[in-house]
């Protein structure tokens, strides 16, 4: 690396669970709303970032490059270069990443980095059947041949394809990804009581952090036809164990203990932050409120998706000489219950370490008092493009909030990857 890399500010939206139908907020939107109120802050004007680096999976029709979108509708201005990237559940951490290689190389050294997604309006596709007979249709040049190619359709033909249910599965393995976290649960003999505990402690921890005023990114959102959502409204504070326990599993209804309430939520939310170098950080008079110290991807088996926490942070661990115990606070995001208990069942576990980490033997114990202290996707949703930068957003929080010096970011990924940041807290350039 030619210089530091540093977190200045960051800034999100509230979190806020799709039901059922279309949310207020396009993707864009959610972003628009957290990027403003990011840069409004900010001594220097947006059009003086060096670019625009989003992450997002499935944006609308009209959002084609998310990213560049964004950008123009923030005030960026027709000169600042941006563009969208897509890790599946990591795309807000790639983004992050992205930026940070960038200005670490010296390419870059002012940028806004960060995911959003809008699940709730994740799009209904036509199936092939209907597709084709469009197509027939629109070819055909005569009235009569046009009546001939319309009496071949069915009803049949409007059944959607809905897009969020295969966004959330893997065509290669044919599992979703509730599947893959009974996988884990089946590995390690994970309960369902283990895992309601787990989405319990979640839920509870949320709503202290909400009440402490500990989200400090947090920032209302507006929409153009009156809407204004302030806080993340997933969180259940009336939630118990004994009504999570009454909850049937979604994903295999016959042997399995994956609920939708020790499951993360399908949610709308956006994360954006402000990355810079040494020089923007002095020409400006940033604050440096961290430091992006490493970043690692990994890849595993896709049934087992959810243990890819353990694959990413073990090789940066390895790389930067720590062990489980010199990382003061965990960001691991909570895609599943099944999935987080896994990764530090994997940890713990002589064997796994051994056979598919090439350890010696188990690295340790994770000390669930520094694991997801505000809680996390369970209570909060998981809109997958934009986890990637809440997660970091909020741990770079903690880290301050308790006076601690590294903490590290993980998250797992459909299809078989795990993404790790590792950040430490300073108060200056050089720290």
């Amino acid at each position: 690396m030619k210089q530091h890399v540093y977190i200045v500010d960051g800034s999100r939206t509230p979190f806020l669970k799709a039901r059922g139908k279309p949310g207020a907020y396009s993707a864009s939107d959610l972003a628009v709303n957290a990027g403003k109120e990011l840069l409004n802050r900010q001594p220097f004007s947006p059009s003086e970032l060096d670019e625009v680096i989003i992450g997002c999976m499935m944006p609308s029709p009209d959002e084609a490059n998310i990213a560049r979108v964004i950008a123009l509708r923030s005030g960026c201005g027709k000169s600042v270069p941006a563009w969208t990237v897509q890790r599946n559940c990591a795309s807000g951490l790639q983004a992050l990443d992205s930026a940070f290689r960038n200005i670490a190389n010296g390419s870059s050294d002012l940028v806004l980095a960060g995911g959003t997604e809008a699940m709730s309006r994740a799009p209904l596709l036509f199936n092939n059947k209907m597709v084709n007979w469009l197509a027939d249709l629109n070819l055909a040049k005569t009235p009569v041949q046009k009546l001939q190619k319309s009496i071949n359709f069915r009803p049949g033909f409007l059944s959607p394809v809905i897009a969020l249910l295969r966004g959330l599965s893997d065509s290669t393995i044919n599992l979703n990804m509730g599947q893959t976290a009974e996988n884990v649960a089946y590995r390690f003999g994970i309960t369902r009581e283990q895992m309601d505990a787990f989405a319990y402690e979640s839920h509870q921890r949320a709503a202290k952090a909400l009440d402490s005023h500990f989200f400090e990114g947090l920032t209302p959102a507006f929409s153009n036809k009156g809407a204004v959502a302030a806080f993340d409204d997933g969180i259940r504070r009336d939630t118990s164990l004994q009504k999570l326990g009454t909850l049937k599993p979604f994903f295999d209804k016959k042997f399995g203990s994956v609920t939708a309430g020790n499951s993360s939520q399908v949610t709308d939310g956006a994360a954006l932050l402000i990355l810079a170098g040494e020089k923007s950080v002095k020409k400006y008079g940033l604050p440096v409120l961290a430091r992006i110290v490493d970043v690692e991807w990994a890849g595993l088996d896709p049934a087992e998706m959810g243990l890819g926490p353990v694959y990413a942070s073990t090789q940066l661990l390895k790389r930067q000489n720590l062990g489980l115990k010199d990382i003061d606070y965990w960001e691991i995001n909570e895609a599943f219950a099944a999935q987080v208990l896994g990764c530090i069942s994997a940890w713990e576990s002589e064997s796994y370490c051994r056979d598919f980490l090439g350890l010696p033997g188990a690295l340790g114990a994770l000390d669930p008092h520094r694991l997801n202290v505000d809680g996390g996707a369970i209570a909060l949703g998981h809109p997958v493009g934009a986890s990637g930068a809440r997660i970091v957003l909020q741990l770079m929080h903690i880290l301050r909030r308790q006076q601690a010096k590294r903490g590290i970011a993980t998250i797992c990924i459909g299809g078989g990857q795990g993404g790790a940041m590792l950040i430490e807290n300073v108060s200056e350039v050089g720290a």
